[in-house]
């Protein structure tokens, strides 16, 4: 077996991964180097996203400042929650979005846009930068760079050592990954693939500015149209970890490709075990063709310095 992913256990889903990128990459099978795309969801497939996707974490933050300066909004949701700690409310309206409730999800994103609306793209990302460099993860209480998982990061340097360009396409906003992607993952900004809010050309200052608006929540559905408008190819590997993620992996299945499907069955890295959120693809992924991840039995260790 290669050495190249120390983090993944000697098991048959590490070995179906190094069987397919060697048939993909080598003899009468190889498919072109421009071809080799590789896809990959952000929270809860690339690092942490218990007790809440860490977007969220950041965005408690605005809210609680918003609701100290007008007291007034910490009577309304989602801004009772941030001001309480109530992260059972927070992560729950993410849990059931991925059921097709998006009663709470609506609550959250319409409360989103007021956070950036009139901001410009690079105070938004100054801002951002300045959040990844002083947060620390509400469970593991280590900065974010340190709760990426290991192995999948390993995987990404794999594929890209054979030939692969890999994506992160992500229901994360995509303005809000762009400023750490590279540093943590190494993938470049424009490789990163999310939900838009509106934007806008400020004439008067030069600048791109966000609008109080969402332009469009990529997630289900929405990543395959995402993936073919702004890379123009099928991807050949596709990872996720929940019931959103579905139409992605089957549109990598659809042309023969590789479609991973990570479970959180362990709970030594921070996430407790789950399955909410992705019982429906657990639940289809032997009929769909997926191949599960298993943190427990998959991987050898989690984080970087696990």
């Amino acid at each position: 077996m290669p050495n190249e992913l120390p983090s993944w256990a000697d098991t048959p889903t590490r070995a179906a991964i190094v069987d397919f990128v060697e048939r993909v990459t080598t003899g009468p099978d190889a498919v072109p180097a421009a071809e080799r795309v590789a896809v990959f969801d952000n929270d809860g497939t690339l690092w942490t996203e218990k007790p809440m996707p860490t977007q969220l974490h950041y965005i408690v933050e605005q809210w609680k400042a918003q609701a100290e300066a007008d007291p007034s909004l910490a009577e309304r949701q989602p801004y009772t929650a941030a001001v309480t700690g109530d992260y059972a409310w927070l992560g729950g309206a993410i849990d059931k979005h991925y059921t097709g409730d998006d009663s709470d999800l609506k609550i959250l994103i319409g409360a989103l846009v007021g956070i950036t609306a009139g901001m410009s793209v690079d105070d938004y990302a100054a801002s951002v930068s300045e959040f990844y460099e002083t947060a620390k993860h509400l469970t593991l209480g280590t900065p974010y760079a340190d709760a990426v998982y290991a192995p999948m990061v390993e995987l990404l340097r794999y594929l890209e050592a054979h030939g692969f360009t890999v994506y992160i396409v992500s229901g994360g906003e995509r303005d809000f990954m762009r400023p750490m992607t590279e540093q943590y993952y190494g993938i470049p900004p424009e490789r990163v693939v999310g939900s838009a809010l509106g934007l806008a050309y400020d004439a008067d200052s030069g600048d791109v500015r966000y609008t109080a608006g969402l332009d469009f929540f990529d997630d289900g559905p929405e990543k395959p149209v995402r993936i073919w408008s702004r890379i123009g190819r099928r991807p050949l590997i596709a990872g996720g970890n929940s019931n959103g993620d579905q139409p992605m992996l089957d549109f990598a299945r659809a042309g023969g490709g590789l479609a991973l499907l990570v479970h959180h069955d362990d709970d030594g890295g921070g996430d407790p075990p789950y399955d909410r959120g992705a019982e429906r693809a657990l639940g289809e992924a032997s009929d769909r063709g997926y191949t599960v991840v298993s943190v427990k039995h998959d991987w050898s260790r989690i984080h970087p310095e696990g």
